[in-house]
């Protein structure tokens, strides 16, 4: 069986996920075969695998620096906020239904078995686990039946380094008060310390450093400092949603709806220089883009009617109006419809008016699609006419069933690879999505992962403003993400002490804490 080490943080957003995906990397470029795993993930950013089946994007980044195949193994447990205290629970990559945060606690323990059955698959193809917690083991309301942080590092018997956010203030704080609440056999697993996000000279630091290791008897094997890699990031929290300059030859607003998911669409736009994508959230933020898109969403009517309360929505409609490009994906295409229905609850029970911008109508069901495509352009009008025939790959997954109406024109020809993750539906061919004068709609996601599509895409805005298309340096999105990967392993490896999380990893939780 694999050995296990596992990356604990003292909140949410201390950079676990990029920790996880780095120390991946390591192990993959020293031979080592290694795989990512979290118990339970909270997230908005999804990805659907071969077979069809859903999981956080965060393991998917994991997966992809250490050199393998998502599994939905790697994240057998994924919770999907549809609204302030509910959730839709996805077990094994599948819906089981949509739970209150108390039902789903109280049921907690009902899935050890599934996390230890994953786990358990897991390790027995890899060399080394490497495992991430959730927010913090102290949450101490949230520490009976626990099953992400100690409560995992038990059943794993996985010894444990716990990272703080030394940019968010007080991390000798943050690090010494989780110890101290933690109980005196979960101390015993903390092998090692790390800080993260470090801006400055570390010499000012270390006097803090040595405090720290007196004050808490644990090793600190890293200080990491603050970087800018484009690798996927968890989904609320992001710092992609700060970033407001429009200084690019092409400006892109991207509507940061309350519940947006999968805004990693847009990561392959962002990684060109001469691309400005902003997320913005009300209208005195709009400003004068080349382009709108709206977002995936996990309650796509009760985002629809934030957009038209706080006056988003009217001024996407005045943008369409003037001939602006406006392009919806998956939530996003459902809102510029006539009509979104739901009439079993699905999301948000009721019936709603669309944008009105494209001619379909959407109802939502109980059964959730999630398939991955590949697909191209059918013939298309517009500003985009010069991406009809072009290729793309990327993954559907949804509630809604969206029909066009008489008249209307659909946006793209898909084959399905994969069905809904019972080995069903491979290779099903359909028309997604519509189009009409410059708004676009289709329900694929990482539509512009590929470098045809996304060159296609911006060689038309900026033709439209007078810019030669040559400007623009295509990009590799996965040769792109290697050298990301790459960089992070880089990263870590000058900066963490990878001898002691190589003797952390062969000795488990034999290993001493030596100062």
């Amino acid at each position: 069986m694999a050995r296990p080490i596992m990356i604990q943080g003292t909140m949410s957003n201390v950079g676990k996920s990029i920790l996880v995906g780095g120390l991946c990397r390591v192990l993959r470029q020293d031979g080592v075969k290694a795989a990512p795993f979290k118990s339970q993930n909270m997230a908005l950013n999804s990805y659907i695998t071969r077979d069809g089946l859903e999981m956080g994007r965060a393991q998917v980044m994991q997966a992809e620096a250490a050199g393998i195949e998502p599994d939905v193994c790697m994240n057998p447990i994924l919770l999907k906020p549809t609204n302030d205290t509910g959730s839709q629970v996805i077990i094994n990559g599948k819906p089981v239904g949509v739970m209150s945060a108390v039902e789903y606690y109280r049921r907690k323990r009902d899935y050890i078995p599934v996390v230890m059955d994953a786990y358990t698959k897991l390790s027995s193809r890899y060399d080394v686990i490497v495992i991430e917690g959730a927010g913090s083991p102290a949450e101490i309301n949230l520490k009976q039946d626990d099953i992400v942080n100690m409560g995992m590092a038990e059943m794993a018997d996985a010894p444990v380094l716990l990272a703080g956010d030394i940019d968010r203030g007080g991390v000798f704080a943050q690090i010494a008060g989780t110890v101290m609440l933690l109980e005196e056999e979960e101390r015993q697993r903390i092998k090692g310390t790390i800080i993260n996000k470090f801006r400055g000279d570390i010499s000012i630091l270390k006097p803090g450093l040595t405090m720290l290791e007196e004050r808490t008897g644990i090793p600190v094997l890293g200080v990491v400092p603050y970087f800018c890699l484009d690798i996927d990031e968890e989904d609320s929290l992001t710092e992609r949603f700060r970033r407001k300059d429009s200084a690019g030859l092409v400006d892109i607003a991207v509507i940061r709806l309350p519940r947006i998911s999968n805004f990693t669409d847009f990561a392959p736009l962002e990684s060109l220089e001469e691309v400005s994508v902003r997320y913005i959230g009300s209208p005195a933020e709009f400003g004068e883009p080349d382009a709108v898109f709206l977002p995936g969403s996990k309650n796509t009517i009760r985002d629809l009617l934030w957009m038209r309360q706080n006056g988003l929505e009217a001024k996407i409609l005045r943008f369409a109006d003037r001939g602006g490009l406006v392009f919806g994906i998956c939530g996003g295409y459902q809102m510029l419809g006539q009509e979104i229905s739901d009439p079993d609850g699905t999301e948000q029970k009721g019936t709603v008016t669309g944008m009105g911008l494209l001619p379909v109508r959407t109802v939502f069901r109980q059964e959730k699609k999630r398939t991955r495509a590949e697909g191209s352009f059918l013939h298309l009008e517009g500003l985009l006419k010069e991406l009809s025939g072009v290729p793309f790959t990327g993954y559907e997954i949804h509630m809604g069933e969206s029909v066009l109406q008489e008249g209307g024109r659909p946006f793209a020809a898909v084959s399905e690879e994969t069905g809904t993750g019972d080995g069903t539906g491979g290779g099903r061919a359909h028309r997604d999505g519509a189009c009409h004068g410059n708004v676009y709609g289709c329900y694929v996601h990482g539509i512009f992962d590929g470098p045809e599509a996304a060159g296609g895409f911006l060689s038309a805005l900026l033709k439209k403003k007078g810019y030669d298309p040559a400007q623009l340096r295509a990009r590799d999105w996965k040769a792109y993400k290697e050298e990301q990967y790459d960089r992070l392993a880089d990263i870590i490896r000058e900066n963490v002490d990878m001898e002691a999380v190589y003797r952390i990893i062969e000795k488990g939780n034999d290993a001493p804490c030596i100062l």
